[in-house]
């Protein structure tokens, strides 16, 4: 029983933790969400939530993380993006991370049009691949979101339905 409660946290513990990482990029957002269904799975034998569940969640996390790298990829090769500009976005995340809200919100764009100035020394130029690429983030990180919400529901819907 006490283990059962403890494992419970756990599961609940890494899907919160999960929907948080969807919007904050240093933690691994929908793999934390399967991993905390993995662990709610394994409290009752797959039972509830059984190994086609976890399938399908699988498969959710690797589509996600898919079109969130696709998404920036894209944003900054429609821009003409450098590889300073991308670098730029990097490291402009990264600093987002320890900024508050609107540095994680706004750190890439800023990251990446300092990174392509550098390279380019065109401030219109820096400026699109900087808005293209945080345009980028900002689609995968929707669709993240929309992935993560449906791979809770999914786990809800196994549990309760």
């Amino acid at each position: 029983m006490l283990l059962n409660i403890v494992l419970w946290i756990v599961a609940v513990t890494l899907i919160a933790a999960g929907l948080v990482g969807t919007v904050f990029p240093a933690l691994p957002g929908l793999p934390l969400i399967f991993c905390g269904a993995w662990v709610a799975a394994l409290i009752d034998s797959y039972e509830e939530i059984g190994v086609g569940v976890l399938i399908v969640l699988g498969v959710l996390t690797a589509l996600g993380m898919l079109v969130d790298w696709i998404s920036q990829a894209l944003g900054a090769k429609k821009a003409g993006a450098t590889k300073l500009g991308i670098l730029g976005s990097i490291i402009g995340t990264f600093a987002g991370v320890f900024t508050g809200f609107w540095g994680l919100l706004f750190m890439p764009l800023v990251g990446a049009a300092i990174g392509e100035f550098i390279d380019h020394q065109d401030l219109l130029r820096s400026g699109r691949v900087g808005f293209a690429t945080w345009f980028g983030m900002m689609v995968g990180t929707v669709v993240k979101l929309g992935i993560a919400f449906t791979m809770i529901g999914v786990v809800v819907a196994a549990w309760f339905i």
